[in-house]
């Protein structure tokens, strides 16, 4: 009797252990779980043919995977970019991707055999048009602009955007970066730790601006009908950024890791990121974006600095950043 209970058990549990799925763990920016994030789309869609659970855990990544190391419980990464990718790349964490990236919609050569660019855009200050008449029309104007506009920008320590606008800064201003910064400092509102808390201090009517990126008014045109929201560009030229995924060489699942990457250039990833991430797909050519994103004006002049340049920029360049709003 008491064998045939047990085996009874066992049977009973079988169902059990044969639902439990591999889980994908993906370390990501905060933005991911945003209300604008393409996080769940993107969890939808990879769990559509995976068999596997796809967990974000978001947060600061680049500072954390580093700290954990080689017993990080990170399979992927999501969301760093070239303003960063020197220290992860000197870390040794990260495995080559095995994709071909010859034929990349993207404004910038593009030869990385570890990070992949999912997306990209260029960073760009935001405006209502019903709060601020006569936006700035150049990045000069902006320094110049009356102390009381009010303007939202993210810290560069803690945010790959508020980084970018740092290396920005110094791709148009060069020596006397110190001195823009100096101008702008008062008439930044706040700092915030990311771009999420940003962006909602500027869509709840708290700042005139807000850093974000030329892509932005797409979501307010395509999910909320709201025609207000513009990119204010600048002759001077707008700094690209490419968002970038990468698998973790020490991850417990190295299929599953592999088969995101793999997941990330096709149609059908590409397709969900213009209006699930609101930024411009990697691969997909300009003919295949929503018309949305067709119609959204972009800057005549594209600045970047390679990994090997922001890397050797950001120290100094952060120092003239802390010395200006240290006053």
């Amino acid at each position: 009797m008491k064998t045939r209970l047990t085996a009874l058990a066992l049977l009973a549990a079988t169902p059990a252990l044969a639902q439990e799925k591999p889980v994908l763990t993906v370390y990501a920016g905060d933005y991911i779980a945003s209300e604008w994030g393409p996080g769940p789309k993107i969890e939808q869609g990879f769990e559509a043919f995976c068999n596997c659970d796809l967990t974000f855990v978001t947060g600061d990544i680049l500072p954390r995977i580093l700290m954990e190391g080689e017993g990080t419980e990170a399979d992927i990464v999501f969301g760093l970019n070239t303003d960063v990718t020197a220290r992860a790349r000197a870390s040794g964490l990260f495995a080559p991707h095995g994709q071909d990236i010859s034929d990349l919609s993207l404004p910038v050569a593009w030869s990385d055999d570890v990070f992949l660019p999912y997306n990209w855009g260029e960073t760009a200050f935001i405006y209502d048009e019903t709060r601020l008449e006569n936006p700035p029309a150049s990045f000069q104007d902006l320094l110049d602009a009356p102390d009381d506009l009010k303007i939202v920008i993210q810290d560069p320590r803690s945010s790959i955007s508020g980084l970018a606008l740092l290396l920005w800064v110094k791709s148009v201003y060069g020596e006397d970066a110190q001195a823009a910064w100096e101008k702008l400092a008062p008439k930044v509102l706040t700092v915030t730790k990311g771009w999420s808390e940003s962006y909602g201090m500027f869509t709840d009517g708290e700042a005139d601006m807000v850093l974000s990126y030329t892509t932005s008014p797409a979501y307010h045109i395509a999910a909320e009908e709201d025609l207000t929201k513009k990119a204010a560009i600048f002759p001077e030229g707008h700094y690209f950024m490419a968002e970038l995924a990468a698998q973790v060489k020490s991850s417990d699942q190295p299929e599953l890791a592999q088969q995101f990457m793999d997941w990330i250039l096709t149609e059908d990833f590409q397709q969900t990121i213009p209006l699930a991430n609101w930024s411009l797909p990697s691969k997909l050519p300009q003919d295949q974006w929503p018309q949305v994103m067709r119609d959204l004006p972009r800057p005549d002049k594209t600045l970047f600095y390679s990994e090997e340049q922001a890397e050797e920029l950001r120290e100094p360049a952060l120092n003239e950043w802390l010395q200006a709003f240290s006053g």
